[in-house]
């Protein structure tokens, strides 16, 4: 199949949806999308209702928006006080809550809150605002990270020394073991993620899949694809063996994106990041390199970040890790809603309680934490 109507037909999601529920299991099987794309796209094509009882999808940390803690939004926050900065910010982030104020707050009392649809667009203002200091947030996967890597290159090149980033991205290798290790969740595989696959090719899950038996399948977006990835990741389980599939083969390719890859590994190196709901990962974050630290905004401007705090009433953190869904926490669709959101998980667009609100989308038999 070539065209995207194609993964679209009826017929064939009604097949598929028959050879899942063929599938002999024993015992309930419980599958992680790690995209939001994928949330979404779950909850728009109904695909929770068409499956079998033991059969259950979770929501993982795949927004990147979301798993963004508030330690980071803070320093965007105390950032975006010092005078002469121009804050930018891609939309999604605008609006998320940090501990005590948000970037859209504040650009309401004055401070210098710029949204862009891309890095470079941030570079060009700086190069033509030479009077201000401009900091983009890099906030992100592997999937947004290289774009960042490539400006911030062509940043020192030029010689522009009024650009800076400040660096809040994350990688998915660490951040699947945590989930793959964890007790309380018995995953039986990942529904993995199609654009960044695109970057990183097979390698996170084959570590996965060495290390703790889980198999993945990379899906694209369209409900055969997903039905594909689930049906594939249902007869693993049934099976007890695991595996590295990629379904997605007409995007992604095995060894992903060298030069991508390459960038990425030229500008920044590992590091230990905080995931909204799931700490500190160690080596599961990007830091800017030595050779380009005079545009990283975290060592070149000095503030006082206060003290972060979580919202009351909101279980984003549980949410993200699959251990609760939108539904139990007592906020939402009533204190917490796409226009007055109380957590990240309603703000951006690919959030696991924007998805759920939208789409009504519920697990089946689902009462509550692992």
């Amino acid at each position: 199949m070539k065209f995207k109507d194609e993964f679209q037909r009826a017929d064939l999601a009604q097949a598929l949806v028959r050879a899942i529920g063929e599938i002999p299991l024993s015992s309930e099987v419980s599958l992680m999308e790690v995209c939001g794309t994928h949330t979404h796209a779950i909850g728009r094509y109904g695909i929770h209702a068409m499956l079998p009882e033991k059969i259950r999808l979770l929501s993982g940390p795949g927004c990147p928006v979301c798993v963004t803690p508030n330690e980071y939004i803070d320093h965007a926050l105390a950032l975006s006080a010092l005078p002469g900065v121009i804050i930018a910010t891609f939309g999604d982030l605008f609006r998320v809550p940090g501990s005590y104020s948000s970037l859209q707050e504040e650009k309401g009392k004055g401070a210098d809150v710029r949204v862009v649809y891309s890095p470079a667009d941030a570079l060009e203002m700086a190069r033509s605002q030479p009077e201000n200091n401009v900091i983009f947030l890099g906030v992100g996967f592997e999937t947004t990270a290289p774009s960042v890597a490539a400006v911030i290159r062509k940043a020192r090149e030029k010689g522009t020394e009024n650009f800076f980033v400040l660096p809040g991205f994350k990688t998915l290798p660490n951040a699947l073991e945590a989930l793959a290790s964890s007790p309380r969740l018995r995953l039986s595989g990942f529904i993995a993620p199609g654009h960044l696959s695109v970057v990183t090719g097979l390698a996170p899950y084959e570590r996965v899949l060495e290390k703790y038996g889980i198999g993945s399948v990379i899906t694209g977006f369209e409900p055969l694809d997903i039905l594909e990835g689930i049906r594939l990741l249902t007869l693993m389980a049934s099976g007890g063996k695991g595996a590295v599939i990629n379904e997605y083969s007409r995007i992604v390719r095995p060894g992903g994106n060298q030069k991508a890859m390459g960038i990425l590994e030229e500008v920044f190196a590992p590091a230990d990041s905080i995931w909204r709901g799931l700490g500190t990962i160690p080596g599961s974050g990007l830091a800017i390199r030595e050779k380009y630290s005079p545009f990283d905004a975290g060592a070149i401007f000095s503030v006082s970040v206060p003290p972060s705090r979580q919202p009351k009433g909101c279980i984003c953190g549980e949410i993200l890790t699959g251990v609760k869904e939108p539904g139990q926490c007592p906020s939402f669709g009533t204190l917490c809603t796409p226009r007055h959101p109380v957590g990240a998980c309603m703000v951006s667009s690919e959030g696991t309680c924007s998805a759920y609100l939208r789409y009504g989308r519920s697990r089946r038999g689902s009462t509550g934490s692992p």
